[in-house]
């Protein structure tokens, strides 16, 4: 239940962010707030208002950003997973996240082998023809 509500506010808010008009309303409380500055005659508590409020958001955000980038990341994963699976792809691909850096490396090399390979010979069917 807990899990299912802190997702959907970090949905929410993870759309919201993105939009345009939350770039410029937060764009107008910094022209606001520099505004106020001769007001407040750019007092300490002035200055403390939105360095405040600045880390506080961004101390937020970034939770609610990693976990968004967390959860699609593994939908994204499971999806190229399906994919391999129901083509004629190699199945040993299906999991290698979950491999050490070097392994992922070692299949990349590989993968990179097949296809310089590969382009090779399209290379040479080309010529023939």
């Amino acid at each position: 239940m807990m899990r299912k509500l802190f997702t959907q506010i970090a949905n929410k808010v993870a759309l919201f962010a993105g939009k345009p008009l939350t770039f410029i309303l937060c764009c107008l409380v910094v022209v606001v707030w520099a505004v106020s500055g001769p007001i407040f005659g750019f007092s300490d508590t002035w200055q403390l208002v939105i360095n405040t409020g600045t880390t506080i958001i961004t101390f937020l955000m970034v939770f609610l950003i990693q976990n968004t980038q967390n959860r699609d990341g593994v939908a994204i994963q499971a999806k190229l997973d399906e994919l391999v699976r129901v083509s004629k792809g190699e199945n040993v691909f299906i999991g290698i996240e979950h491999l050490t850096e070097e392994e992922v490396e070692e299949f990349r090399n590989r993968c990179e082998a097949a296809a310089r390979k590969a382009d090779k010979e399209l290379a040479a069917r080309n010529k023939k023809k």
